[in-house]
């Protein structure tokens, strides 16, 4: 089968199509037939070798793509699912040297499945599953109750644009920030109250929430620089592990997607969410896998909003 990676580590040129086995099915995995792979900031992690510094490193090649989505084509022994071989559905992919989601076929977990949302193509739907998951675990983890304040940084983002929906949708406040082009987009997708985005952001946000807001979703990975923004107490979810010591009793809470890479409740639930419009799946543009170096450097000069996708188009 054909996949996208690269055999050495570097920049988008790096990265060319490559012929692997095909996967095969064992006991509480499924085969998808990859239709679309949304390409994200984590995938430039995985072509430049930085995923594997401090790590063993397996044997080229290494394929990126955390999110698929396409055919179900088989069904391991031991999986109880209501899905059947031939239905369309999503997957998140925890990459690892050879296995990526850039692939015709991948193997997963039966529990990193879940049905395309209903009236959405493979290619919106390969937008969904990462980043969505991501802001689900950022959400549990910061644990905030109905009328709470979250400000979001990096709103008009694929992880910033779900963290607002997700937010609203369960009853809380938005403080998000926006560039001037895209003050527009992120007030559609739910927000609150928008406010220039940047180095400033953080004190626009204490003069609209005197008090500071109880916590924030970091997409644009302000780090530090978002603790005046917060209550005393308050929390800061990371998306790059970061972890840094702040006063006033604030934490940082890193989110580590991988650790929801097997909940499968959630990544349905986010189905149901897309379905009832709750969740905006976003298309900024696609590419043929072939040329996923043009993606990796549209995606790196900055300014995207929404996903690119690679779209898998299966030899007879």
């Amino acid at each position: 089968m054909r996949a996208v990676g690269v055999t050495e580590f570097g920049g988008p040129e790096k990265l060319q199509v490559v012929e692997l086995p095909e996967p095969e099915t064992g006991p509480g995995q499924m085969r998808i037939r990859v239709h679309a792979a949304a390409v994200n900031p984590t995938d430039t992690v995985v072509r430049s070798g930085m995923r594997y510094r401090g790590t063993d490193v397996p044997p080229p090649p290494y394929v990126p793509g955390m999110d698929a989505a396409g055919v179900l084509e088989e069904i391991g022994e031991g999986v109880t699912t209501d899905l059947k071989v031939g239905d369309h559905v999503m997957a998140i992919v925890v990459p690892y040297g050879s296995y990526g989601a850039y692939s015709e076929q991948i193997v997963v977990p039966a529990e990193s499945v879940a049905r395309v949302p209903a009236g959405a193509s493979d290619v919106e739907a390969a937008t969904l599953p990462m980043n969505g998951l991501t802001t689900r675990l950022a959400l549990d983890l910061l644990g905030l109750r109905p009328g709470q304040t979250l400000a979001v940084t990096g709103a008009a983002g694929a992880v910033g644009g779900y963290a607002v929906q997700l937010a609203k949708a369960e009853g809380l406040t938005v403080v998000a920030d926006a560039s001037p082009a895209d003050e527009k987009l992120v007030a559609e997708l739910g927000a609150d109250v928008v406010l220039p985005r940047g180095e400033g952001f953080p004190a626009a946000v204490r003069e609209a929430v005197p008090d500071g807001v109880d916590a924030v979703i970091d997409s644009a990975l302000l780090n530090d620089l978002m603790v005046p923004a917060v209550r005393d107490g308050g929390t800061i979810a990371t998306l790059r592990g970061y972890a840094g010591e702040a006063e006033r009793g604030i934490t940082f809470v890193p989110v580590w997607v991988r650790e929801y890479a097997r909940e499968q409740a959630k990544l349905d639930q986010l189905r149901r969410q897309a379905e009832e419009g709750a969740v905006t799946l976003r298309v900024a543009r696609t590419f043929p896998a072939e040329q996923a170096a043009e993606a990796h450097r549209v995606l790196e000069a900055g300014g995207t909003r929404g996903r690119l996708v690679l779209e898998f188009r299966h030899r007879a």
